[in-house]
């Protein structure tokens, strides 16, 4: 796939993402765009089991989490990336309300979403971390 940027934003270059998403199409479609962004997706899980075993193996520099992962609730793997200490996405088809207030000051990606929307939650994540 060509890439939308001249060169992708230097502070994503190389960064290490994970994806917890259920839907093999917005998955799919989700790895193209961290690709065009410069990054190199780390794994990918649509279910909680898997997602929390995959968030304790694997090197990481940030996930993006969808907030329902086959009918599941997806803050346990939410709650594992923040033990220890990857910034994270949540991303969701539902209104800001389907974020319980515990993670709302996460940055959120609402679907259908493009890569601007991506690019810019991901920036948002990354000045989180580096304020904590």
């Amino acid at each position: 796939m060509a890439s939308r940027f001249a060169a992708p934003p230097a502070r994503l270059e190389g960064l290490r993402v994970f994806i917890a998403e259920d839907e093999t199409l917005v998955a799919i479609f989700l790895e193209d765009l961290l690709e065009e962004l410069g990054c190199t997706v780390a794994g990918c899980a649509g279910h909680v089991n898997r997602a929390l075993a995959l968030v304790d193996s694997l090197p990481l520099d940030m996930a993006i989490v969808d907030i329902n992962l086959a009918g599941e609730s997806a803050y346990p793997v939410a709650e594992a990336l923040r033990q220890r200490g990857v910034p994270f996405i949540f991303a969701t088809g539902y209104g800001e309300d389907s974020i319980t207030p515990e993670w709302q000051d996460r940055p959120v990606l609402h679907k259908p979403y493009q890569i601007a929307d991506l690019q810019h939650a991901m920036e948002q994540a990354l000045a989180r971390r580096l304020s904590a």
